[in-house]
């Protein structure tokens, strides 16, 4: 089948390779891929130095396509469904012909979204939806502040806090970007310098961009007992002082926390997905694929990646077909 990979941490090194079809045995799906979406996981896997050894690794966690096969053991779909999912990073990626995947993680594939459209949703949509629901536990009518508000997470956690009955305040600071944080609906849009032109203590705020930049302005803006959610580790040590004073709540959000440690609660993944399928179908949201490029092979894949290591991207980058 046909796969891109890669063996060192070089731009360069991500190559169109050929590798055996895998066969699917227990919860696990044989999903043909139609579309596959890059996201900043893939950037940082190909340059992690713990990759010591020459055997190519196949990177991708979002995808959409089509179920080829089933392994003995599911009950959720059969041959022929239309799926999307983010997948597991302890394994292969997506960007191959073919791809085994459990299919606890798995959704529908949203009716009304073809495939590169779909393929944009899945590891954004869990992150947000994970950050929101299950980590902050959000309320109705309080407020949130989004960093990074026109990115991916950025531009589906901005519909799901007004899903919530949330206001949003989402940061952007380019006109492409500010014009797509309003158009996913954000109540604000402040600027980079957001600190001083937020007048009001926020109830939330999630970080979807880097930590240490902004952790000083977190401190500042966080109400009293509020609580925020960090999706990205910090470099250096932080000052906690301000967080603490406040009594404010600090937690993390990683998608792939269910699947790396095989939890009771996997199969939650499937049903917000479904869920979020749903509400796309709906018209409750709407899409973030922003560019499409195609086909899926080593050029494409290197133009994406350079895309996401430039910080200029908006929306979602998909690409489709073999």
């Amino acid at each position: 089948m046909k796969t891109v990979a890669h063996t060192t941490r070089e731009l360069a090194s991500l190559v169109d390779i050929e590798l055996p079809k895998p066969a699917p045995a227990g919860r696990d799906l044989l999903v043909r891929v139609e579309a596959v979406s890059v996201n900043p996981v893939d950037t940082k896997r190909r340059m992690d130095p713990a990759k010591t050894d020459t055997q190519p690794r196949v990177l991708g966690w979002d995808a959409a396509g089509t179920v080829a096969a089933v392994g003995d053991k599911v009950s959720l779909f059969s041959e022929g469904d239309h799926v999307y999912y983010a997948g597991d990073v302890t394994r292969p990626g997506c960007n191959s012909e073919y791809h085994l995947v459990d299919e606890r993680i798995v959704g529908r594939k949203p009716k009304s979204l073809d495939f590169a459209q779909a393929a944009a949703i899945p590891l954004t949509a869990i992150t947000a939806w994970e950050a929101f629901f299950d980590r902050l536990k959000v309320q109705a009518n309080k407020t949130m502040l989004i960093i990074g508000g026109a990115g991916g997470v950025g531009s589906i956690g901005i519909q799901l806090a007004k899903i919530a009955g949330l206001r949003v305040i989402a940061t952007a600071s380019r006109p492409e970007s500010i014009a797509w944080a309003r158009a996913m609906g954000a109540d604000e849009v402040v600027g980079r310098d957001f600190k001083s032109q937020i007048k009001m203590p926020v109830d939330y705020i999630a970080n979807f961009s880097e930590v240490d930049e902004h952790w000083a302005a977190i401190g500042e803006l966080i109400a009293p007992q509020g609580a925020i959610v960090l999706i990205v580790g910090n470099k250096n040590p932080l000052n906690v002082d301000a967080v603490r004073a406040k009594s404010a709540s600090v937690c993390f959000e990683l998608m792939f926390t269910r699947s790396r440690f095989q939890t009771p609660d996997m199969i939650e993944q499937h049903r917000l997905l479904d869920q979020v399928a749903d509400w796309l179908d709906s018209g409750k949201l709407k899409g973030t694929l922003r560019e499409t490029l195609s086909p899926i092979n080593a050029a494409n894949l290197r133009a994406a990646h350079a895309r996401l290591e430039s910080g200029t991207t908006v929306g979602k980058l998909v690409l489709k077909g073999w």
